[in-house]
């Protein structure tokens, strides 16, 4: 199978990569910067494309008819007007799909929680346009629903291990007690996978980690397995803005990005099924202390990267994650 991955220099899109090379799929990997594929274990490995997903006339020519499939790992979070963008690159998409006729779209999407659609955080209400956008298209499009994603590198992850071991204490506000359910990445990847092969029409899935722990609960297991530990002191009534301005200013995430994460908290983020594992015939999913522990481990340098556990930090992660490697 010949898979586009729009996305490729990403989180997901770096694990991706290796699974889809595992199985002898050809990957075609885009990028707006073509040398910044370097940096990656798998990157004599694929093909490469210039894409630019807010210029249509770059997703016209990286979409092409021996397209096969389409995995679309994009989300603008750290840009302040990522609403409009993250729109205009799904259009840009669609009109190339149809164009050509490409088979099947992956698109790695968040949890939508049960809601009216007008109470949705600004986050999420983009994501869901962006499904909706790709939905429309002539190819059949899987949209996996995840929420947080555990992992070395993963911004979610990298986030709350941050703050929780540079404050001295951790300070948790009602609304931020919500039920979250996390999935390690190399399940997520399982997923995507499984999502490219499967024999359906059009549809989304909740693809969850099988725990679900209110969030201050979550941060408490990761000070366990990280070995550090801090008390909780519950905050009622702290604004949500205020929160989220003093996490960006001690963690090494972009801003817009802490607010778009910090702005879902208001609900719980908990797959609505369990259906995901046997449709898409992939193996349970790691448990979430097991999922943890790997993903506190350092790497093991003396081992090739493509040997490495994915979930720790490989070549090509952020150089803010993953300070114990």
């Amino acid at each position: 199978m010949r898979v586009l991955v729009i996305g490729a220099t990403g989180y997901i899109g770096s694990r991706l990569i290796g699974a889809l090379l595992e199985r002898d799929d050809t990957v075609i990997a885009g990028a707006r910067d073509l040398a910044s594929l370097d940096a990656f274990w798998w990157s004599d490995r694929v093909e490469r494309v210039p894409l630019d997903v807010l210029e249509e006339d770059s997703v016209r020519a990286a979409v092409t008819a021996d397209v096969d499939a389409i995995v679309y790992l994009v989300h603008g979070m750290a840009a302040a007007d990522f609403v409009e963008t993250d729109a205009a690159a799904a259009r840009h998409l669609h009109a190339a799909v149809d164009a050509v006729g490409v088979r099947r779209v992956v698109y790695l999407s968040g949890i939508i929680p049960p809601i009216p659609e007008e109470e949705l955080s600004e986050h999420l209400r983009s994501r869901l346009q962006v499904e909706r956008e790709l939905s429309a298209s002539s190819a059949s499009v899987i949209t996996l629903r995840a929420a947080m994603i555990i992992g070395s590198g993963s911004t979610s992850f990298e986030l709350m291990t941050q703050l929780s071991e540079r404050l001295p204490v951790v300070v948790v506000p009602d609304w931020m007690r919500r039920e979250v359910e996390p999935i390690a990445v190399i399940d997520v990847v399982s997923a995507i996978v499984g999502a490219l092969d499967v024999a359906a029409d059009t549809m989304h899935l909740d693809v969850g980690g099988g725990e679900r722990l209110p969030y201050p609960d979550l941060i408490e297991r990761v000070a366990a397995v990280r070995d550090t530990e801090r008390p909780q002191w519950g905050i009622p009534l702290l604004p949500e803005a205020l929160v989220a301005k003093i996490a960006s200013w001690i963690a090494d995430v972009p801003g817009p990005t802490v607010e778009a994460l910090m702005e879902s908290l208001r609900e719980d983020m908990v797959a609505q099924d369990d259906t995901w594992v046997e449709r898409l015939e992939c193996t349970p999913p790691l448990a979430l202390t097991d999922a943890l522990e790997r993903a506190s481990t350092a790497s093991d340098p003396q081992r090739r990267p493509s040997r490495r556990d994915p979930m720790a930090a490989l070549p090509g992660d952020p150089d803010w994650a993953s300070e114990i490697s």
